[in-house]
């Protein structure tokens, strides 16, 4: 309990500081919400009306005042461009941005696993070489450039796939494939590593004295001490998969929260630009948590380092 009040306690500090920080660093940006909204050429009065509707003719520290004291209620304030609740709207986008995301984590954890368990299995081999290279280049290349030769190759040259929307399963191939290109390649070298330490461990070659099936050894003794920093990097990359996925659904016109942000940079929303950023803030923050007590139940001297 100790260990989940100080965790708990660190995650409210984190997402204070993510609030703070985003709403003094949008209002740096240059552009008036208000001007924009507005045709070319309308009169400084019916800009500044619309700057008292949206409430940016108030002070800095003023705005902020109200901007956290609605935070702390739940409210994320109202999108200067939709004109609706942003934890509304932010809850309606981002079912999809999560299944893009949780079904990229698990495509890539299904690849990955066995990758690098083949590839420690037989070090210096004609397979691990060739994981190697594989993962060099998925680490070598940018997601973006990935996504769009995928669009240029399935999509327009062969018709195989759609290129844009999620109405389908199939609709996912193409979106999930560029987002796990990299995580992939990061958990593939994490794998490998992990397994080929954990196999040279004693108690390994023990079970090697002692006849245990090397299939055994491997999915059974090593991979559970080799699970401990894949778990680790599991959690830090759920940040990567969320910024990922922005510019993934930009390229795809995928209907989550990261093209949400984006059209509400460029009109300078931001209420909505606030509520994606504290959203992704708090998954981040949660799934961070979650890994510390995975961590504790895989290697029990962090529970005995808790518990003194």
């Amino acid at each position: 309990m100790r260990f989940l009040l100080r965790r708990a306690a660190q995650a409210l500090f984190v997402i204070f500081g993510v609030a703070c920080v985003t709403f003094f660093v949008l209002r740096l940006v240059p552009g008036d919400p208000a001007r924009l909204m507005v045709p070319p050429g309308s009169s400084e009065q019916v800009v500044q009306a619309i700057r008292i509707r949206l409430g940016t003719n108030l002070p800095l520290l003023e705005q902020f005042w109200v901007y956290m004291s609605g935070l702390v209620q739940g409210d994320l304030g109202i999108s200067f461009r939709y004109e609706r609740p942003v934890l509304e709207l932010v809850l309606t986008f981002f079912p999809a941005t999560l299944a893009l995301g949780g079904v990229a984590m698990l495509f890539s954890i299904l690849v990955a696993v066995p990758l690098g368990i083949a590839a420690a299995a037989k070090p210096g081999g004609l397979t691990d070489r060739l994981v190697l290279v594989l993962a060099m280049a998925g680490q070598s290349l940018p997601n973006f450039w990935i996504g769009v030769m995928l669009v240029l190759f399935f999509s327009i040259q062969l018709q195989w796939l759609p290129a844009i929307g999620n109405d389908n399963a199939v609709s996912y191939i193409l979106p999930v494939l560029t987002l796990s290109a990299v995580l992939i390649a990061t958990l593939v070298r994490t794998v490998r590593q992990a397994m080929l330490e954990a196999l040279a461990e004693d108690y390994v070659r023990t079970a090697r004295a002692k006849g245990v099936p090397w299939r055994r050894i491997l999915f059974v003794h090593a991979l559970k001490n080799a699970a401990i920093p894949l778990v680790t990097v599991i959690g830090l990359q759920i940040g990567f998969v969320l910024g990922g996925a922005f510019v993934v659904e930009l390229i795809f016109n995928w209907p989550g929260v990261g093209l949400l942000a984006l059209q509400a940079i460029a009109t300078r929303d931001f209420p909505v630009v606030q509520g994606v950023v504290m959203l992704v803030a708090v998954v981040f923050v949660v799934a961070n948590l979650l890994v510390d007590i995975a961590y504790a139940y895989l290697n029990p001297r962090v529970r005995l380092g808790v518990e003194q």
